[in-house]
């Protein structure tokens, strides 16, 4: 059931919702949460329809809110609100207000959500795209227990995960974290079935991949060790290999789907790693509504090594897959140790001719 309310008041909304639920004969809805999603009219339609799937799992009260800012002087002068109210199957398990703002009403985007949160329930923010500098210290987001950005959708992703280390609060996450659970899961796994010492790790995916670089922030903060960033064509992340004192541990998922396992004495196992879509991401995030003390741990890792690393001395392109991206990066030595295995099957090689050629 839709209801469409022109030039309304946050009264008049609370009034179709309650008048929606009676018209289909549940008057008491059980809701856990207020997702309000503050986007664009581009992406108001994927943004909705993510999380009416999420909604599945977690009943909420979604409040969309589209800033229609116009160009006409006559136009800003103007304050509307217009309103949609989505109710039974047109909303999936909960209710939905899409609400867009007119005129100076805009900048009270607050005071236009405040008396449609649900009472006694936690309220979830989200930006798709367009995410403030300091999300906590946003009008909306100061409601929020938790603020969600995205910063894969940011023209420079690498940037914008130093913007949010200098403005993280408590509360805040970021859906290219969220992407990298199942990777964070499968190499701990890997870890804990053999008994070694990690020396290396090389991060292998795209260039300006966020979630490559909070995994490479990630694995430097809790292992202690460097880090190196190695470019590839993707989709996403690709690669993850591990240097240890008993073998390399290697995660390799070249199509985006299934990955391979390699663990030295053990046989190659496949595993199911593929990349999901924003519903399964925006779910994964309402589970819980604690603040992320890893994450912003690996953020704030990143954020000193981008002080440290120097920048390049000279500004022709680096080719090759070896080439260093990102906030994380490895010193000299490191680059040997990693590359001593090649040259010792090298040294093998020569050996093992000069031999053959002394028996002739």
């Amino acid at each position: 059931m839709k209801i469409d309310l022109t030039g309304t008041t946050a009264g008049e909304i609370n009034k179709a919702l309650v008048q929606g639920r009676r018209a289909i004969g549940t008057p008491a809805v059980g809701m856990v949460l207020t997702l309000v999603i503050v986007t664009d009219e581009e992406n108001a339609y994927d943004s909705l329809k993510a999380a009416n799937d999420a909604s599945r799992e977690h009943p909420s009260r979604t409040l969309v809110v589209i800033k229609r800012v116009s160009r006409s002087p006559r136009d800003r002068t103007s304050s509307r609100l217009d309103a949609e109210v989505r109710v039974g199957a047109d909303a999936a398990t909960g209710e939905t207000v899409v609400l867009r703002l007119y005129g100076e009403v805009v900048d009270h985007a607050d005071s236009v959500v405040l008396p449609l949160l649900l009472p006694d329930a936690p309220v979830v923010v989200w930006w798709p795209v367009n995410a403030p500098t300091d999300p906590a210290k946003d009008p909306l987001g100061a409601l929020a227990q938790r603020r969600v950005t995205d910063s894969y959708a940011a023209e420079q992703p690498v940037r914008e995960l130093s913007a949010r280390a200098a403005a993280y609060t408590p509360g805040d996450t970021d859906l290219s974290w969220t992407r990298i659970t199942p990777w964070r899961s499968m190499l701990a796994a890997a870890l804990d079935q053999v008994t070694c010492e990690v020396q290396a790790v090389e991060v292998e995916g795209e260039e300006f991949n966020p979630s490559c670089e909070l995994l490479a922030m990630w694995l430097a903060d809790r292992l202690e060790v460097p880090v190196r960033r190695s470019l590839s064509s993707g989709p996403g992340l690709t690669a993850v290999r591990l240097e240890t004192d008993g073998g390399p541990i290697v995660l390799n998922r070249a199509d985006g789907s299934l990955a391979t396992l390699s663990i030295e004495g053990q046989p190659a196992r496949a595993v199911a790693l593929k990349r999901r879509d924003t519903a399964e991401l925006i779910a994964e995030e309402l589970r819980r509504l604690d603040p992320d003390d890893t994450y912003a741990s690996a953020l704030r890792y990143g954020v000193e090594r981008l002080d440290t690393v120097p920048e390049p001395a000279s500004a022709e392109p680096v080719a090759g897959p070896e080439q260093v991206a990102g906030p994380v990066a490895v010193p000299e030595p490191v680059e040997e140790a990693v590359k001593a295995p090649a040259k010792k099957a090298a040294a093998r090689t020569a050996t093992a001719r000069t031999k053959k050629a002394a028996a002739k």
